[in-house]
């Protein structure tokens, strides 16, 4: 079985996705991480010297790549991923489920504001600017996680409780 996790940063896919591949006994693959891996360098660097349009094709190659040689993998994704070129469409037609771990801007304000360091996209934006920044973004980005086979309501719940739910829908 193939499952695709998608999601804005800092909606838990990485670390849902981990505990599910745990749970189903299956492997688990970060889609940045492995990009990472495969060019050897950070995304941050890959979007330095080669730009945002080199990144987003090696993106939707590596997608591709994961879900055509995994017969069963959990795969989290970027929260670009699923916006950007076919890759709605790779998702939904290499996969056996899309979910899109939903929660709402005030839970990711906090998420992120704790975070921001690690996140390259929002490093240098006010706290006090991050509901308008993550809202803008997620009215851009809700048309193509809403395409997603499933939605998730993740808001106030913790990590076992969000893959016991994914369990049921599987």
């Amino acid at each position: 079985m193939k499952i695709v996790l998608m999601g804005y940063m800092a909606s838990g896919k990485s670390t849902v996705g981990k505990l599910l591949a745990r749970q189903l006994g299956t492997g688990f693959i970060d889609l940045d991480d492995f990009i990472e891996a495969h060019e050897k360098k950070s995304i941050k660097t890959i979007f330095l010297e080669k730009g945002e349009i080199y990144f987003r094709k090696l993106e939707h190659e590596m997608l591709s790549k994961v879900l055509d040689e995994n017969p069963s993998i959990v795969l989290s994704t970027g929260g670009g991923t699923p916006c950007y070129g076919n890759n709605m469409q790779t998702i939904l037609e290499k996969a056996d489920h899309s979910i899109y771990l939903q929660l709402p801007i005030p839970e990711l304000v906090d998420r992120i504001s704790k975070e921001k360091e690690q996140r390259p996209l929002v490093r240098n934006i006010a706290d006090a600017d991050l509901p308008e920044f993550i809202g803008k973004h997620l009215f851009e980005r809700i048309p193509y996680y809403s395409l997603a086979t499933h939605v998730l309501d993740c808001s106030r719940k913790d990590v076992e409780t969000v893959v016991k739910e994914i369990g049921e829908l599987l």
